[in-house]
């Protein structure tokens, strides 16, 4: 059986790296990995294979930058060509990308099942792309791998019981990660101080609404002054928008990190603020309280068992939750994300269900 698996963002070479381990430990199973080039910064794509130690990708398309629209297209006409010469059995595709819909959209036009993991996550916000691609990738794909009840609860309530699809929860691909690679977290070479507030901000709509952006940098400067010191990986795209705003980020910034840097500074936080919806879950792995800086979130389960509090994008809000949250350990008492065995019950059901 051959399955051709689509990459092109930082959160889906994670989650592919436990996978196609998973798949490369399966009897059956050939695996081409096709890299979309959707992330090009080296810190966003490159290093993920050295780290992870995903095979190289069989496939490059280096298709990144333009519109969404622009930028889909071009990956479904690139994707398309190479579906029609590699003739796999299955396409996987992982989250909620350009990459994902390109991928999942070319597959369904040449009849190649689609699976889809971390199917039927919802934020009920139609204003974010994300939530567009996940949407229409989930209404092509035949297996839906939910990561959570919740995700299984949403397919239904769109009438996914009534088609010929099978929709199963498996768990988090990224907590097998979390839970594999913590052992190989190593420490950013920036000088770090011993106790510090972990952040990030990159999405589009915080970073492209002046008073969103505004509102969130003004809370980050106040924690780093008098709660305590802000660590920031900032990615060029948001640094250039807070600079075109004219906007002053006086708190700790570093580049872009590696994800076993990330996990060091996760592992080593007392608080994880972000507008991530990866980082979410991550903190939660890592017993970390988490304040999230946006209005809905995918990850509603975190929300009722208190470990993630939304806030918006209100100055006074997160300040409000920071101070609440820091220091506070959060126990994953329910296995609400499966206990690390997701990457094997997806391998498990794609050679079961073909």
């Amino acid at each position: 059986m051959k399955v051709l698996s689509i990459v092109g963002a930082r959160p889906q070479f994670i989650k592919a790296s436990v996978v196609s381990r998973a798949i490369r430990q399966s009897e059956g199973v050939d695996e081409v990995i096709l890299h979309t080039g959707q992330h090009f910064d080296a810190n966003m794509s490159d290093i993920f294979f050295n780290q992870l130690s995903i095979p190289r990708p069989d496939i490059q398309l280096d298709i990144h930058g333009g519109s969404h629209g622009a930028m889909t297209g071009r990956m479904l006409m690139e994707i398309e060509k190479v579906l029609l010469e590699q003739r796999p059995d299955r396409v996987l595709v992982y989250g909620d990308t350009n990459s994902t819909l390109a991928g999942a959209l070319a597959a369904a036009k040449l009849h190649i099942p689609v699976a889809h993991v971390e199917a039927g996550l919802r934020s009920f916000n139609m204003q974010m792309p994300e939530e567009v691609n996940r949407i229409l990738t989930d209404q092509i794909s035949d297996l839906l791998f939910c990561p959570t009840d919740t995700a299984v609860k949403n397919l239904k309530n769109e009438g996914f019981a009534n088609k010929l699809v099978h929709v199963l929860q498996v768990g988090d691909v990224m907590q097998d990660a979390a839970l594999l690679f913590a052992k190989k977290a190593v420490a950013p070479a920036d000088e770090l101080p011993n106790e510090f507030i972990l952040a990030t901000l990159h999405r589009a709509e915080n970073t492209d609404s002046p008073e969103r952006l505004a509102a969130i940098v003004s809370a980050l400067n106040e924690l780093h002054q008098t709660l305590a010191p802000v660590i920031l990986p900032l990615h060029p795209r948001t640094r250039k928008l807070i600079d075109q705003q004219g906007l002053e980020l006086n708190v700790h910034l570093i580049e872009p990190v590696g994800y076993f840097e990330m996990v060091w500074l996760l592992d080593h936080c007392q608080l994880v603020l972000t507008d991530s919806g990866g980082v979410q879950k991550e903190a939660f792995f890592f017993g970390k309280a988490c304040v999230t800086m946006r209005d809905q979130t995918e990850w509603v389960e975190l929300i009722e068992v208190g470990a993630n509090e939304l806030v918006g994008a209100d100055t006074q809000k997160i300040i409000a939750a920071a101070k609440i949250g820091l220091g506070r350990q959060v126990k994953d008492t329910q296995q609400l994300y499966g206990g690390g065995k997701a990457a094997q019950r997806v391998v498990s059901n794609i050679i079961l269900k073909g």
